[in-house]
């Protein structure tokens, strides 16, 4: 940071503290000092905080049943830090709370979602729960199984006094998932602590159900939990089965008026390759990006979030988030693995000047 030549600094004190630096100044007088004090704040920034559990990915050589089996290739997965991670390949800081066991598969994960340039402060490696690992087992591109290892792992081990109010309060946007409050019931009050600090620092929430029906020991407890959350979100991303899941409404509109409780929430319901329905101060769709072959469908939701949040950080309009979020959804889906195919800010450009989406963008 430079300061101006009539600057006079009283006293400086530097703290540093692993990845983070904290400079507090207790008096600076100088006829610029609020340009001093943009340039402060905008040092301690986050653009997205979120928060869940992420797991060794083991994916199969061959398109076979497990059993039939022999390799499998090592990667990584989890919804939160697959968007923390495209935010962060698109030029946005991003952090990510988790716990991680203090094992070998615990440091890869760790040392991969660093290496993507994450802020990992808040991540805690525990010695006395391990890391989650899951198999994919891929049939077809249509016939896509996953398999978690993930009971009592790490990160279910979160709690309410894992969440730090001064790394949510310096966020521009809190994503979640509603993976996360299905871990378990100390995961589900953090989750909650976490929107609580939110509200209370006017940071948006933005919303993505995810919903992994084998986590949920209750289906009535998933439903109640999501919609409380919901209430609480600013943007709400949920795809067609999960809207019908949650209201009962087998039509975009009807789901996506029963979500939305109130005036200020954007519904977004993603549906598939066709596009995505938005139900804000008024509706409309747009249209998705054509794909010649799906190599993997998982991630794709995950890249869409990252669209939407990227231009709602840009401040662009909810109905261009959501053409980027399928732009970026579609390139995830062309290739094998959760973040592989991810965009840099470049390539993602080059990519949309590039396609021609035939008809209108959006149709009201």
């Amino acid at each position: 940071m430079r300061f101006p030549e009539n600057a006079e600094m009283q006293l400086v004190l530097m703290h540093m503290h692993h990845q983070t630096a904290n400079i507090i100044f207790f008096y600076i007088t100088v006829s610029d000092s609020k340009t001093i004090h943009k340039e402060v704040s905008s040092m301690k920034q986050i653009d997205v905080v979120t928060m869940g559990e992420t797991m060794v990915l083991f994916t199969g050589n061959e398109s076979l049943p497990i059993p039939y089996v022999h390799q499998f290739k090592k990667q990584i997965g989890g919804a939160e830090s697959n968007v923390a991670i495209g935010l962060a390949r698109l030029g946005y800081k991003s952090g990510w709370m988790s716990k991680l066991g203090d094992d070998p598969f615990g440091t890869y994960i760790h040392h991969f979602i660093r290496g993507e340039g994450v802020d990992t402060t808040q991540v805690q490696l525990i010695d006395y729960a391990p890391t989650g690992i899951f198999f994919k087992e891929s049939l077809s591109p249509e016939d896509v199984r996953v398999h978690y290892y993930r009971y009592q792992s790490a990160a279910s081990t979160l709690t309410k006094e894992d969440v730090k109010e001064e790394y949510i309060k310096q966020a521009r946007v809190l994503h979640l998932t509603g993976i996360t409050p299905a871990l378990s019931s100390t995961c589900k009050e953090a989750v909650f602590q976490a929107i609580s600090y939110a509200q209370k620092h006017s940071v948006p929430i933005i919303f993505d159900p995810n919903i992994r029906y084998k986590l949920w020991n209750n289906l009535d407890d998933a439903k109640k939990t999501l919609l409380e959350m919901a209430t609480h979100s600013d943007i709400i991303l949920a795809g067609e089965d999960e809207g019908e899941f949650l209201t009962g409404e087998k039509d975009v509109h009807s789901m996506a008026k029963a979500l939305k409780t109130a005036d200020s929430q954007h519904i977004i319901v993603k549906q598939g390759k066709s596009g995505a329905y938005i139900l804000s101060n008024e509706e409309m769709f747009v249209e998705g990006f054509p794909v010649d072959q799906v190599v993997d469908p998982v991630g794709a939701g995950d890249g869409f979030a990252v669209g939407v949040i990227s231009a709602y950080l840009d401040g662009q309009t909810i109905p261009y988030g959501v053409k980027r979020g399928n732009a970026i959804g579609s390139l995830v889906v062309k290739v094998n693995g959760d973040i592989e195919g991810l965009p840099t800010k470049r390539s993602l450009e080059q990519y949309l000047s590039n396609q021609s989406n035939p008809g209108q963008d959006v149709k009201r």
